[in-house]
């Protein structure tokens, strides 16, 4: 099952990437990782860095993907971004936090901007 959940996540970040490449995002990471998390996909859009929180789901059954960003995991995410901001001297910057969900039974993608 385990293996399953990576499969389809991969499978809905790849998803996620094409759809904001489309929407004329540059994407300048995936799946950044330090030492105390990852970050799906890091892009800019014009002058603002988007940290994206992708969220995949084979049906809507157990509701929205984007409710599994709780508080927890959107402070986590917070921490990495801001070692990234750091590291790639982006200080200067404007950022925001986005989610992403895709929802495999439709291929529907659902963009959240500045979701936290």
């Amino acid at each position: 099952m385990k293996i399953f959940n990576k499969v389809k996540g991969n499978s809905g970040e790849q998803f996620a990437a094409g759809y904001l490449k489309k929407k004329g995002y540059k994407i300048l990471e995936r799946n950044y990782k330090n030492s105390i998390g990852e970050i799906d996909i890091i892009a800019r859009q014009k002058k603002t860095i988007v940290f994206v929180e992708v969220k995949t789901r084979s049906s809507l059954q157990f509701g929205n993907p984007s409710e599994a960003v709780n508080f927890h995991k959107q402070h986590k995410i917070r921490q990495v971004a801001q070692c990234y901001i750091i590291q790639k001297h982006l200080e200067d910057s404007d950022y925001r936090f986005d989610v992403i969900e895709v929802i495999l039974e439709d291929d529907d993608i659902n963009h959240i901007e500045d979701c936290f």
